[in-house]
């Protein structure tokens, strides 16, 4: 990531600025951050890290402060300054947007377990892993880039979520056994709410449609739908039609490949108790 260290400077210095206007706005308004969290619907975790600077605000969350604490367009016009994308590869800014209006997306991920569903542990030792190495403020601007991602797995109205992975990911050890047990017990928590769905690709499996690389698709509200492809150090939206539908095709086909969700899950207890 094309980040120079006086960027992650400032990136971090606006983050702590929006993190204290949000505090007082949320002073003025007589609030304690348990009750602005339940106003926001985000947890007392999520309100808290975004006022200490910790944590990128989502663009619903911005918008919902904005109405609840009545803060004249001060938190949306901030938040225009605020890094929250320069955690992120440049090449992916663009898609990362698009999630956040999101209504569906579909992932399929043959190298590393996607982004959303990381625990800051694997993170870490994914992007400590690819040289070159991070600095460690480097480091810390792309796990907190990462996390605030993450908020799109609890957003409201909830997003419909399918994640493809295979098995050879999880069985690499990324990180070592503690960081892969988890991992393990963390996907195991993803798949309880009804609107995330994950699917184990076997290990062997002699039909795969999906050797051509990862994959990623999104529904937009419109009820359009838009593809993304990415590889050393590059990335690609997909909007053709033709070629948004050649993925939507071998997505389907890989679901009907990989294990159910049911069979998933008890593939992740079964690799978890065996660590």
């Amino acid at each position: 990531m094309a980040n120079s260290s006086s960027t992650t400077v400032e990136s971090s210095d606006s983050l702590r600025a929006f993190g204290a206007a949000l505090k007082t706005f949320r002073e003025r308004a007589l609030l304690t951050q348990e009750q602005l969290a339940e106003r926001l619907n985000y947890s007392h975790a999520s309100v808290a890290s975004v006022e200490q600077g910790r944590r990128m605000p989502t663009l619903v969350f911005v918008e919902r402060a904005e109405e609840e604490l009545d803060a004249f367009g001060v938190l949306r016009a901030m938040v225009r300054h605020v890094g929250r994308q320069r955690g992120l590869a440049v090449w992916f800014r663009e898609w990362a947007q698009l999630e956040e209006t999101a209504v569906g997306l579909c992932t399929y991920e043959c190298r590393v377990v996607p982004g959303l569903l990381q625990t800051e542990a694997y993170t870490r030792a994914v992007m400590l892993n690819v040289p070159p190495p991070p600095t460690e403020e480097q480091l810390e601007q792309r796990i907190v880039a990462r996390r605030a991602r993450q908020d799109l797995l609890r957003r409201t109205p909830p997003i419909a979520f399918s994640f493809i992975v295979e098995e050879s990911v999880l069985l690499r050890h990324t990180g070592g056994e503690e960081v892969t047990r988890e991992l393990l017990g963390h996907l195991l928590a993803c798949t309880e709410p009804w609107n995330v769905e994950l699917q184990i690709m076997p290990q062997r499996q002699p039909y795969h449609a999906g050797t051509d690389g990862p994959m990623r698709l999104l529904e937009t509200p419109e009820r359009q739908w838009v593809g993304y492809a990415e590889g050393q150090k590059t990335g690609q939206l997909v909007s053709d039609r033709e070629s948004v539908s050649v993925m939507q095709m071998r997505y389907a086909k890989m679901r009907s490949q990989a294990l159910s969700p049911a069979d998933s899950v008890e593939l992740l207890q079964r690799m978890r108790g065996a660590l």
